[in-house]
């Protein structure tokens, strides 16, 4: 299970980097909301797409990067807490999106997907394989 996170992880990393380019990429069109729900230029340089001045989709690079470390590592308590923080994280910006913004980002999409399967996945690790280990 730990390659698979892994695997999904280094996905997460690419697609932080894809937002990252978008932040950093050519000024945002104006968007008029009758016509697409879906424009990543606008939110990833919205307001809402830095932290004290970092950008969100470095933290999601670095996220992605430490939940890998800590999957290949076994270190299984450690991938829950913080795919539990990084999805928390991820819900709280997709409800900027949907209820400040009113537009969408795929790559913050692509995102949640990626954070929501690697934290049931190793929810799933530590319920059906820690007790194996501890009886070892």
């Amino acid at each position: 299970m730990r390659y698979v996170i892994t695997v999904l992880a280094i996905a997460g990393i690419a697609v932080s980097c894809l937002a990252l380019a978008q932040h950093f990429g050519a000024p945002a069109q104006p968007i008029d909301l009758g016509h697409s729900a879906w424009n990543s230029a606008y939110v990833n340089q919205s307001s809402f797409a830095t932290v004290h001045g970092i950008p969100v989709a470095l933290l999601g690079v670095a996220g992605y990067l430490l939940l890998a470390v800590l999957a290949l590592l076994r270190r299984i308590v450690s991938t829950v807490y913080f795919a539990g923080i990084g999805l928390a994280y991820g819900l709280y910006l997709t409800n900027i999106e949907a209820h400040i913004l009113h537009v969408w980002c795929v790559y913050c999409v692509a995102s949640l997907l990626l954070t929501v399967v690697i934290a049931f996945l190793a929810f799933a690790e530590l319920v059906f394989e820690l007790p194996a280990v501890a009886s070892q």
